[in-house]
């Protein structure tokens, strides 16, 4: 691993030279790949540099106890150090690991959900709503910006379907994980015997495509407009702004209806057909990983039951990693990240086993 980690930095420390030439300062795609690069390195470079800085400390410390004949005060100042820097060595050695496992190529990435209620009806249009104002709030606490694409809402309040796009950094990193089914547990505000129901709302994740990664044939795009309507089929917008593409080598449709501009309208759509290409191209490129990988971690499949939350115990459960947390109103206005980091941790470890058994 030290071998490797001393070619990584060899590598880090010429990125940091070229970024300095002015031939490459001038070349705008070749800095903006090499700073991203550089960038994604540095956490590694940064923890080498710590680690052999321990690892040093400990060295001379085990040099001195071995070397003998210490005065007992500083024997016990050098054991001491020895102690305190051979944990720091194990704890950064465990940590450069997991640094040095393949990066997701999509974890910088902006990311567009998309939320659809399911079993349940009405319930689950609700619940539907519940999850799209908790990861709206999420997004606000980390600074993230959230752009609507188009929504279906239902008369009493709840989403029928709802896609949107999420900007900032590390979306898709923190957010890749929601992906499946989530089920409510709760006594629906229209059940007049205090009953529980169980209803579902599922959410897709995708990593945003750029231009680059997948171009349209405008040949394979049927672009038809119409009226934007709320609830009710009540028009908020007297003019065909809204926009429905339709690819049709695939037959997948997509609206959006936000804007009041058809231009954006259109922009936003063919944001959202690219993401969903690009995604239904690599899942098609790694199902067999993906299906081995599934079977390892035992997290099930994406569109199976990811999570519960369940309002008379005030309680969250993810199944994938059997993790409860009894705070369900604090998740719910998107206090999210002590489920994400569990979720990042056992991802990590099993990536780790798989790596060590290769």
């Amino acid at each position: 691993m030290l071998d490797k980690l001393d070619e990584v930095k060899r590598h880090y420390e010429e990125i940091g030279n070229q970024l300095t030439d002015p031939g490459v300062i001038r070349d705008n795609n070749l800095y903006r790949s090499l700073m991203k690069e550089h960038k994604n390195l540095t956490p590694l470079i940064e923890k080498y540099d710590e680690y052999r800085r321990a690892k040093q400390a400990f060295d001379e410390a085990k040099a001195l106890l071995e070397e003998g004949g210490l005065e007992p005060d500083f024997k016990e100042m050098v054991q001491a150090e020895y102690d305190e820097n051979r944990a720091h060595c194990e704890q950064a050695a465990q940590e450069l690991k997991v640094l040095m496992l393949p990066r997701d190529e999509n974890d910088d990435k902006n990311i567009i959900m998309e939320i659809r209620g399911g079993t349940g009806g009405e319930e689950a249009a609700l619940f539907a709503h519940s999850l799209y104002r908790m990861y709206t709030m999420y997004a606000e606490a980390r600074r993230w910006n959230i752009e609507v694409n188009s929504v279906s809402e239902t008369e009493l309040g709840g989403i029928k379907e709802i896609s949107f796009t999420v900007n900032g950094e590390g979306a898709y990193s923190r957010l890749k994980f929601e992906g499946g089914t989530h089920r409510v547990q709760r006594v629906p505000e229209t059940e007049t015997q205090g009953r529980v129901h169980t209803s579902a709302a599922t959410v897709a994740v995708m990593p945003e495509a750029e231009e680059v990664e997948l171009e349209l044939d405008p040949k394979d795009l049927k672009i038809d407009t119409f009226r934007s309507s709320g609830a009710g089929g009540q028009h908020i917008n007297k003019t065909s702004s809204a926009i429905r593409v339709t690819h049709l080598p695939t037959g997948m449709v997509v609206e959006c209806q936000d804007e009041r501009s058809q231009y954006k309208n259109k922009d936003k759509a063919l944001r959202v057909l690219r993401s969903r290409l690009l995604q239904q191209k690599q899942e098609a490129q790694h199902a067999e990983i993906s299906a081995e990988r599934r079977s390892q971690v035992g997290t099930g499949d994406r569109s199976g039951r990811i999570r519960t939350y369940n309002y008379p115990q005030g309680r969250v459960t993810d199944h994938r990693i059997g993790l409860t947390l009894y705070k369900l109103d604090a998740v719910l206005d998107g206090d999210l990240d002590e489920v994400i980091d569990a979720l990042v941790t056992a991802d990590q470890a099993e990536k780790l086993k798989s790596s060590a058994e290769e």
